[in-house]
Formats: C-alpha cells, structure tokens, sequence
C-alpha cells in the first residue's frame, strides 16, 4: 500500500505532467499516475449539460443516443452509485459485484462537473486518509478539467446530447459558473431549456463584502433575444466594474440597448447587491418579477419595490431602490416568467406558489443547493411534458449569515466501510452548515 506522503507526490506529479496535454489525454495521464499508488483503472465521468448523465472521457459523446450507447461510457445520475456521488457530494463505495471500486466526486470550488471511478488494489486500506487522499484527486482533475475544457470542442462534444441552437451558444459561454460559494454565501443557478434557451441570462460576482447580482429576460425567443440578453450583461458587467451603482448600471443598460436597438428589443431584469457582512440586500426591478426569500426553510416572502419599465424602451422612467435586511439561512431567489408561467397539457400554470413549495419540501432533505435546483428543474420540465414555450431560469443565493461558517464533519462517507473514520466534508454551503458557528 502507498503511503500518503507517496499520495501527495503523485499529485503533484500529475499537475507538472498536464501542463502541455489535451483534455483527449486527460484519461490516460490520470490513469497512468493514479495507478503508481494504488488507484487502478481511473475514469473520468463528465454530467451532460442537464445532468441527466455522467459519460466516461474518453468515450463517445453523450448525443450517441439510441442503441450505440455503451454502458461503459454512459451512466445516468438518477438510480445509479456514481450518480449518488454526484448528487450528494460525498464518496461512494461500488456494490457487492464491485468489491474495491469507489465513484469520487469531481469538483470545481462547489461547482459539480463529474465523478471519477477508481478501483483500489487488493492491499489498499480504506481509511479517512485514503479517502481523503480520493477527494483531492478528485478535485485536481476537476481543476485541470476547467482549465482545458475552454478551448476544447472535445468538452462540448461530449457533454451536449442534442444540437445548440445559436444564441444558446452565445448564452452559456459568457454566464459564469452554475454554482459558487464563499464562506458566507452559496450561489446556484440552472437554465432551461438548456439547448434552446435565448434570451435569459444570469450572472454574479464578488468584490470583497459586495456580492452582485444580475437576471435578464430578454424579449423574444429567437437569436436577437440572445444578442440583447449578451448585450445587457455585457453593459452590466463594464458599469459594474467601473464601481458604478445599481442605478447607474440599470441606466447603462438602458442605454447601450436603445442606442443598439432604438427601443425596438428591450429586457426585464433584477439587479441586486449583497452585503455579505450584514446581510443588507440592496436591489431594483427593471419590469421583472419581484424576488422571494424563502425563510427559515418554510416561508417564501415575496419582496416589493415599485418596478420600473423594462430596459431599453426609453420611457424615461427612473428605477427605484429598495433593501431589506436578509436573516442568516435565508434563501434569496431571482428568477424568470418562464418558471411561474409554464403550463401542463391542460393548460394550468407551474405558478410561484408549487416553484417555492418544491424548495421548501426540499429544503429538509439535507441534500446540496445545487442537487435541490437540478431535481426542481426536472420537475418543471415534467410539469411542461418536457417542453418549454419560454426560457425558465432559476437563480439562488443562500446567506449563511455575517459570521464565516467553519468546515463541517459528515458522520460518514456513503459507504464506506464501518471501521473507517470518517473524513472532512465539504464547505458548509455546500452541505448543512453549523448555525451555530462561531
């Protein structure tokens, strides 16, 4: 068995050697050092777009479909051990058929991108040490995963089951990450319908205490909603980053859309910021549906602020300010019509109330933020027979409160062996978090 120090060195080995390799080489680069201490036959397993699947790097694309579809390469989140890796974060250890075979989760900070398998050699012990050693391991192809998919076509090959339409092309090459965390707040979010989605776009960013918020809906559902979705977060983000206000930047936006457009395509959209320290939420409402709280686990509390028009019809009309104080564990939720909206077959809306009672039933089940929001937004695809008339984007801030939480301990990865001791969970906004921390 090799030692941790051993382990350690290997990781380091393999950030030197991925320097100047493709992500097609990732598999065997990881494999071929993995396998020096004792993790044998590693594979990396990427979640299609939706996250729905997991499919095997190396393999062929998830968009095979059909009966070409190997078994080997394709591994569907919902009923299987790897996808319960995904879905909760944690280690999972393979069934009775796969004695020594471990499903590690692969993330980015505490955005999810896939999972590895690893098989352990026959005279590898299983401790916290081991398992912690499979986490980092995890993480570091993560890590280098990020780093290569930008300029691999390979990535998105894989990754996409069907054809990208154009704008929805546009779309999720310039939103950030789906989810992100600090030590004070967690950040999720999730689009549909994620192939032909047009003119919704989120977006966030931090600047010490100062977390930004921004959720646009462009009208229309074609490629010019998507070029004035682009255009507004493109002027929100230039303003912003000039350390302009939330008005002066609703008036930029205002503005780069008249003069592209001459109030012809115009945007509904929430602009917010954050005081990660107290807790102060400042925001304004450009013609969009106004933001909920949903507070401690089971009240959703709509807030209110005069709206003001939709930007880029040049109406004049100036947006108005609003606050409210957040309570620690409060969940703040921005989101587009084409959630509330959406319609089953017979014609009866999803409505605001079944969105917030399905994260509210959720909110006990102890699963990440992120897994909550994937299953809400399989939900409402079901609800709408798996089409959607509009784009349906949710995005989700939980503020854990003005004290930085501490890293929590699970009682045990799921599992692993009774003799083992359990190893460090993940952040707290990613799991359940210590109220109480000091």
């Amino acid at each position: 068995m090799s030692s941790p120090a051993a382990r350690g060195r290997m990781l380091g080995d393999l950030i030197a050697a991925s320097h100047v390799v493709t992500l097609e080489q990732f598999p065997d680069l990881v494999a071929k050092h993995a396998a020096k201490v004792g993790w044998l036959d590693v594979q990396i397993y990427l979640a299609d777009l939706q996250q729905v699947i997991l499919c095997r790097l190396g393999g062929q694309a998830c968009g095979s479909g059909g009966e070409t579809e190997s078994a080997a390469d394709v591994v569907r989140v919902e009923g299987t051990l790897a996808g319960r890796a995904f879905q909760t974060g944690g280690i999972v250890a393979g069934g009775t058929s796969e004695a020594g075979q471990w499903w590690v989760p692969m993330l980015d900070g505490t955005e999810r991108l896939g999972v590895l398998r690893a098989t352990a050699a026959p005279d590898t012990e299983m401790d916290a040490q081991a398992a912690q050693d499979l986490r980092n391991l995890g993480g570091l192809v993560a890590l280098m995963t990020v780093s290569k998919r930008g300029g691999s076509d390979t990535y998105a090959r894989l990754v996409r089951r069907r054809r990208m339409n154009v704008a929805a092309e546009m779309e999720w090459r310039v939103m950030p990450p789906r989810t992100f965390a600090t030590d004070r707040v967690l950040i999720s979010a999730v689009m549909e319908p994620a192939y032909e989605v047009s003119g919704d776009v989120f977006d966030y960013a931090v600047a010490e205490e100062t977390v930004h918020l921004a959720l646009f809906d462009a009208m229309g559902h074609d490629t010019a909603a998507g070029l004035t979705a682009n255009l507004a977060l493109a002027a929100s983000r230039n303003h912003r980053r000039q350390d302009c206000g939330i008005l002066e930047i609703a008036e930029a936006v205002e503005r780069a859309l008249v003069e592209q457009f001459s109030s012809d395509r115009f945007a509904t959209g929430i602009l917010a910021e954050l005081d990660a320290g107290t807790g102060v939420l400042t925001w304004t409402s450009l013609g969009h549906p106004p933001p909920v709280i949903i507070r401690n686990g089971r009240t959703a509390v709509t807030l209110s602020c005069s709206p003001a028009p939709p930007m880029g019809t040049d109406l004049g009309v100036p947006p108005t300010l609003c606050r409210e104080q957040l309570e620690p564990g409060d969940r703040l939720l921005l989101y587009t019509d084409g959630i509330t909206e959406a319609r089953d077959h017979r014609g009866h809306e999803f409505g605001l109330e079944s969105f917030t009672d399905f994260l509210i039933q959720h909110h006990a089940d102890g699963l990440p933020v992120p897994e909550t929001l994937r299953r809400l937004i399989r939900r409402h695809l079901a609800y709408h027979d798996g089409q959607l008339e509009d784009d349906a984007t949710v995005l989700l801030l939980e503020w854990s409160g003005p004290t930085p939480y501490r890293p929590a301990r699970v009682e045990a990865l799921a599992g692993l062996p009774e003799h083992t001791t359990p190893a460090t969970a993940l952040p707290t906004p990613w799991t359940t978090h210590d109220t109480d921390a000091p």
